[in-house]
């Protein structure tokens, strides 16, 4: 029995897929909020309710009350922490969101893990800890004490807390670092959907600091693959840690944080070249300066994740974004040209 948080979202929808497919069996867990449309949720847990191991659980895991019960009924031997509120520019404006449900809703499921013995949590985290690093690409072995948006001071604080549980409970966990996700099913408010939107609709799309953005832009099909992968390997601790030199990737407790994402960088400016050839036309850019909270650059170096786990991410971002394409027309039922 493995919990997935966060199973009506993209990279949980995909990752519920994928477990059920290969013959776990999934409780997603999800409160189907209004963060963007609902009915994107919906339309994936169509999909997911398809498999008989699949059960969908309404719920918030802010709802201390309702993951306290979800556990004890159901006893998982593993969780992928998923559900989170997503989103740098958001924190902006609406920084409770933020602490609600990424910091109380990931004690609620670190306190599930820890009173039911559950072997192993995957939880997500985010590029955006390495904040104001320059030197790239960014190592999960580099300090992290400098973020630049709540979202991710929330995703450092559960590294955190994580590490915390490991060494007092024994609470085996792996965060995840995941460097710009796409992919067909993704979320609406993410660069390749607002894009696509704009360009088929004639409309100029925003583009942030003129383009000159890079991005390790990670196709969803890649990511799944590294996240089962990591889920199957229990966290176990490091002997050879030292609290002299402190390693913030590993620990003496069964605690680890690895980077997954593409290690191929790429200009904003390219990726949007690669989306016009594959929708066929020409966008209209609006060129505007950088956004508060925002990075220049982000590379994952994944070497770590590549020993341990032997992730290998082999989608390119001409492949991806055309099978996010064809995704994107079939669903919206856009007409083909």
């Amino acid at each position: 029995m493995i919990f997935v948080t966060g199973a009506a979202g993209f990279i949980g929808f995909h990752v519920s897929k994928r477990l059920l497919e290969r013959g776990d069996e999934v409780v997603g867990i999800d409160n189907l909020n209004d963060y963007y449309d609902p009915a994107l949720k919906h339309a994936r847990l169509d999909i997911l309710r398809k498999f008989e191991r699949f059960e969908f659980v309404h719920a918030d895991i802010a709802d201390r009350a309702a993951i306290e019960e979800l556990f004890a009924r159901h006893k998982p031997q593993r969780v992928v922490h998923l559900a989170a509120q997503a989103g740098v520019r958001y924190s902006l404006t609406n920084p409770h969101a933020y602490t609600e449900s990424n910091i109380t809703g990931f004690l609620n499921i670190l306190e599930g893990c820890r009173h039911h013995a559950v072997e192993h949590l995957v939880y997500a985290s985010s590029s955006s800890v390495y904040g104001a690093n320059t030197k790239q690409p960014f190592s999960e072995h580099d300090n992290i004490d400098h973020p630049v948006s709540l979202y991710a001071a929330t995703k450092k604080a559960n590294e955190l807390m994580a590490h915390t549980y490991a060494h007092l409970f024994g609470v085996a966990s792996t965060g995840l670092r995941f460097f710009t996700v796409y992919g067909p099913w993704g979320r609406p408010d993410m660069a390749l959907f607002r894009f696509t939107r704009g360009i088929l609709a004639g409309e100029p799309i925003p583009v942030f600091n003129e383009g000159r953005m890079i991005r390790d832009f990670t196709f969803i099909d890649d990511i799944v693959e590294g996240v089962v992968r990591v889920l199957d390997q229990r966290a176990e601790p490091d002997p050879a840690w030292s609290g002299d030199e402190p390693d913030p990737a590993r620990s003496y407790a069964p605690y680890r944080v690895f980077n997954i994402g593409n290690n191929r960088p790429v200009l904003l400016l390219d990726y949007i070249a690669a989306l016009e050839e594959a929708l066929g036309r020409k966008a209209t850019l609006d060129l505007l300066p950088m956004q508060p909270g925002d990075v220049v650059s982000t590379r994952a170096d994944v070497s770590e994740l590549e020993k341990a786990v032997g992730f290998h991410p082999s989608v390119t971002i001409g492949e991806g974004i055309a099978r996010f394409v064809t995704w994107y027309k079939d669903y919206f039922q856009v007409p083909l040209t």
